[in-house]
């Protein structure tokens, strides 16, 4: 089992926030990062996938397809956006770094996995200090 991985950058804003509490009940639980105004994270994520090399065309994916894939379905509607407000798929999820990761795999997961190969993990890195990865039920 072969894992090829691409590394992508995005900046985009969001607020943590349960909007069934109070400001002062959501700085209780969530700190700074729920200021009613939103903060925001240059965030860099990692797309790994998991299979077999294929002996016709010599890799697992052809990184560039990943890379636009990528790009299309996730990059491009997150990129200097705000999270909670802009983002179709993000709409009604507590934008947790655990939850961005998730949403993301539900995004690609269907798109990558195909014979040979499969989605193995998203990683994000929300800070320097502060990362997540997800595996899906691999």
């Amino acid at each position: 089992m072969f894992y090829i991985t691409r590394k992508f950058h995005f900046s985009a804003s969001h607020r943590v926030y349960d909007p069934k509490l109070s400001d002062e009940d959501n700085f209780k639980r969530y700190g700074k990062c729920s200021n009613p105004n939103g903060h925001g994270h240059n965030y860099e994520m990692d797309v790994t996938v998991a299979g077999e090399v294929d002996p016709l065309v010599g890799y697992v994916m052809d990184l560039t397809e990943l890379k636009l894939l990528v790009e299309k379905i996730i990059i491009n509607k997150v990129d200097h956006k705000n999270l909670n407000l802009d983002v179709d798929f993000m709409s009604g999820v507590l934008p947790s770094t655990e939850n961005i990761a998730f949403s993301f795999w539900n995004q690609l997961e269907e798109k990558i996995n195909s014979p040979g190969r499969k989605l193995y993990s998203i990683k994000i890195r929300e800070t320097v200090n502060n990362s997540v990865e997800y595996k899906g039920n691999n």
